[in-house]
């Protein structure tokens, strides 16, 4: 797995949309693969319930027979987290100030999440990074 790409792929989000505060990719059981955090979030708490609350969406999504999940979005009383399925082993969480403009991280994430996916699935090569 590239780190360094799924690395430019959080900063480029956080870059395009205005209110963005961090980001973090994560496996759908909980483990932490990367993330761009302030020191004052614990990647790795963070990883672990965004997969909780991915499953259950997803499985709220499948009773109510509404299709795939792509995102979930819950929204505090100091900003927004959103949730966006990454494949069905992956997961991208996003967390926002008040003021994190939403239609403009929907768009934005699209195309992240389908590049965060390929960076997953391709295979690691020998002599990258050489």
């Amino acid at each position: 797995m590239n780190h360094e790409a799924l690395a430019r792929e959080m900063r480029g989000l956080r870059d395009q949309v205005t209110g963005l505060t961090d980001t973090a990719v994560g496996t759908a059981d909980g483990l932490l693969i990367a993330a761009d955090t302030a020191d004052c979030i614990e990647p790795e708490g963070l990883a672990a319930l965004a997969a909780a609350g991915l499953g259950l969406a997803r499985r709220t999504a499948h009773a109510a027979q509404r299709g795939t999940l792509r995102r979930t979005v819950a929204y505090g009383s100091q900003g927004v987290t959103a949730l966006y399925a990454v494949g069905d082993s992956a997961l991208m969480v996003v967390l926002g100030d008040e003021g994190m403009d939403l239609d403009q991280l929907h768009r934005a994430a699209t195309g992240a999440v389908r590049r965060i996916e390929t960076i997953l699935t391709s295979p690691h090569k020998a002599t990258e990074g050489v």
